[in-house]
């Protein structure tokens, strides 16, 4: 249970992670080779497929930064949590969102269901 605990704050860091080699290996090590990201924008399989969705918000979003907003909630295999998307040094945020993480028999990510609760206007 300890690993799921944090599997949100190690997630999110995967979001944050500026170099795309860095990013990449870090896919690598948390996702299962076929696993699935699907939110209200995407529904890809893979590590390349969700390398290009985080890549994409990175470009979008330069210069903010990702949040777990409040406490992650888990249990089984499956971890839930809100976060946040916020001008890189705090202020107010301008995205929110909640995930769902699902995880395998090892502990790596198989599926991340998205779900976007605050969208700047125009988005």
């Amino acid at each position: 249970m300890s690993d799921l605990n944090n599997l949100a704050d190690r997630y999110i860091a995967i979001w944050n992670e500026e170099d795309a080699d860095k990013r990449a290996a870090a896919i690598s090590e948390l996702f299962t080779a076929d696993a699935t990201y699907t939110d209200p924008l995407a529904d890809v399989a893979g590590h390349e497929g969700i390398g290009a969705v985080i890549a994409g918000g990175r470009d979008q979003f330069k210069g903010f930064d990702f949040k777990v907003l409040g406490e992650a909630d888990s249990n089984h295999n499956i971890t839930r949590f809100q976060w946040e998307l916020l001008p890189a040094g705090g202020s107010e945020n301008i995205v929110i969102g909640f995930d769902v993480l699902a995880t395998d028999a090892t502990g790596k990510v198989k599926s991340v269901y998205g779900f976007l609760d605050k969208v700047p206007a125009g988005a």
